[in-house]
């Protein structure tokens, strides 16, 4: 009988202190929007100017892709009340978003494909364009995903086949392009949106789809066929200059690779980037708030529920070609991110014995990519205890 009363004095008391930490938490809806009646009822030309100063627009990606993903979790984590607004725009393809940051009103930043500036002037379509961008940070390396029959096993077997490579001017088109005349081939292209894509590769109208972004890409994994799975893109010579080596796993797909299997691809890099500002310019000042709010939260973009790709960040490496913002590489220089990481990862190397025998540099730098994100969960921890 004590125990059952002891038992039931806890459970009472435990409630009633969930109940008193809601009643601290929980906002009231009607106070919430307070402000925004506030904009309603005495809204004036003053308001309308100081909404504007403070909101920052992205062109992230097409819908479904991972750029609209980062997009969101950018305005969830970053959107501060009036002092920082992140208003993510859904684009049309890297190309496109190429050009709606450098013409279109109104647009701060956008979400790049490394090899599109290059596309661009190779192709006589823009001159010295990159000395029109900066890059906030290098975000991630999107991996190129070709999805055909099991009949084919590597990227040349396609040669003369029908291959859909998206829209035009799309980032996925302007990468598969580009590996297609660096190796030589020449299949029959075929524009054709994503998803109406594999419906096609399904019906047997087309032979394969390729689909460039970071993995898991909610197409490919939502694709379900026995008859198709992933298929190879080596790394050969003349893909070394602007991609980096890849693979996919069962774990990434289950749908398209089997048990222990691991497909060999390539992948490209995607960039935040913005236009070439001067410094001098109210441009440049919403960059540099939006800057100053990235960085200084970017632990929380790399634990749960944001996208995965987040973990592969590291906003301190360099961008070969391209000019950094120079109050993104100021910021980096005061607060020394990426030394002070890999200085305690060395520490950290010398005081395992297990870590240390590791020889091959890429198991070294998976190892560090681990040691990163372990980082930043604990610093996401030690915030919320702070604000406690």
């Amino acid at each position: 009988m004590r125990r059952l009363f002891g038992l039931f004095l806890f459970t009472t008391m435990m409630i009633c202190g969930f109940a008193a930490r809601a009643e601290q938490t929980e906002l009231d809806p009607a106070k919430v929007s307070d402000s925004l009646k506030a904009i309603f009822q005495f809204g004036s030309a003053n308001t309308k100017q100081s909404l504007n100063a403070n909101t920052v627009t992205l062109i992230s990606g097409t819908i479904g892709g991972t750029y609209v993903q980062f997009g969101a979790d950018l305005a969830s984590v970053l959107d501060d009340g009036n002092k920082l607004r992140i208003l993510p725009i859904v684009g049309r393809g890297s190309v496109q978003s190429v050009a709606d940051i450098l013409f279109l009103q109104g647009v701060d930043l956008g979400i790049v494909r490394s090899d599109t500036l290059d596309y661009l002037e190779r192709k006589g379509f823009a001159k010295d364009i990159k000395k029109q961008f900066t890059y906030v940070t290098k975000l991630y390396n999107e991996e190129v995903h070709v999805i055909a029959s099991k009949s084919i096993h590597e990227l040349k077997e396609l040669e003369g086949k029908t291959v859909s490579v998206d829209l035009p001017n799309g980032g996925t088109f302007v990468t598969a392009l580009t590996v297609f005349e660096r190796l030589g081939m020449k299949p029959k292209v075929v524009y054709i949106e994503q998803r109406i894509a594999l419906e096609k590769l399904r019906a047997g109208e087309i032979d394969a789809v390729i689909v460039c972004g970071g993995k898991p890409y909610k197409s490919v994994s939502g694709f379900k066929d026995d008859r198709f799975h992933l298929v190879t893109v080596n790394y050969d010579k003349p893909l070394q200059d602007d991609y980096l080596p890849a693979s996919l796993t069962a774990k990434d797909y289950p749908n398209l690779i089997s048990g222990e299997e691991r497909v060999d691809t390539i992948a490209v890099p995607a960039v935040l980037a913005a236009y070439n500002w001067a410094p001098n310019t109210e441009r440049y000042r919403k960059l540099a708030t939006f800057v100053d709010a990235f960085f200084t939260k970017f632990p929380t973009f790399q634990n749960p529920p944001f996208h995965p790709k987040w973990r592969e960040v590291s906003l301190a490496a360099p961008l070969q070609g391209w000019q950094r913002l120079p109050v993104a590489q100021q910021w980096l220089e005061k607060h020394n991110v990426e030394a002070v990481t890999r200085s305690r990862f060395d520490e950290f190397l010398k005081q395992s014995p297990a870590a240390a025998r590791l020889q091959n540099d890429a198991d070294k730098e998976a190892l560090f990519k681990q040691f990163r994100a372990w980082e930043a969960e604990n610093n996401a921890r030690a915030q919320v205890r702070d604000k406690r």
